[in-house]
């Protein structure tokens, strides 16, 4: 799991109610790809405006297939035109690199230190036949806060929204 340590790379003056969106890609960006989608993120951070006000923001590439943009409201809130603007920007990325970036019906577990996708309709399957258990980590990108994504973003299945959906216990 040390392959999969985050948390230091989050920007330690964001509160820890900070807004959080997490966007998925169907693949792996290549090392090309991820260093523009990092310069369109950084361009995009520098600009982030809610109603004329700077929004404090961050956003990265993490695990090469995560992309991850965080709002601190501490000083301005997150609009719903400031939201919008950064719906584009990854509409953006998703149509530049060819890649779908709002499939919330595919789902990312670590296996042998890798990340594999998983279709959400193929999870009985899984389970059943063992390639996953209670105990594989699962990326839960429901994950809307700093602190949420710090604690509830990479955990064993069996402590995730799908536990009580597909009642895994063990």
């Amino acid at each position: 799991m040390e392959l999969f340590e985050f948390k230091h790379l989050l920007p330690e003056d964001f509160a820890p109610h900070s807004r959080v969106w997490i966007y998925q890609s169907s693949r792996r960006f290549m090392m090309s790809e991820a260093l523009q989608i990092e310069d369109m993120l950084n361009q995009f951070v520098e600009n982030w405006k809610a109603h004329g006000s700077p929004v404090k923001g961050f956003a990265t590439i993490f695990f090469g297939q995560f992309i991850v943009l965080m709002a601190d409201e501490t000083a301005t809130g997150v609009s719903g035109c400031s939201t919008d603007s950064s719906v584009r920007l990854i509409k953006e990325i998703e149509k530049t690199f060819n890649v779908q970036l709002f499939d919330r019906l595919s789902l990312a577990f670590i296996l042998k230190d890798n990340i594999q996708m998983l279709p959400l309709s193929q999870l009985p399957y899984a389970l059943e036949n063992e390639f996953i258990n209670a105990d594989t980590y699962y990326f839960n990108n429901l994950a809307d806060t700093k602190e949420a994504l710090e604690n509830n973003w990479l955990v064993p299945l069996k402590n995730s929204w799908l536990a009580r959906k597909f009642a895994i216990t063990r």
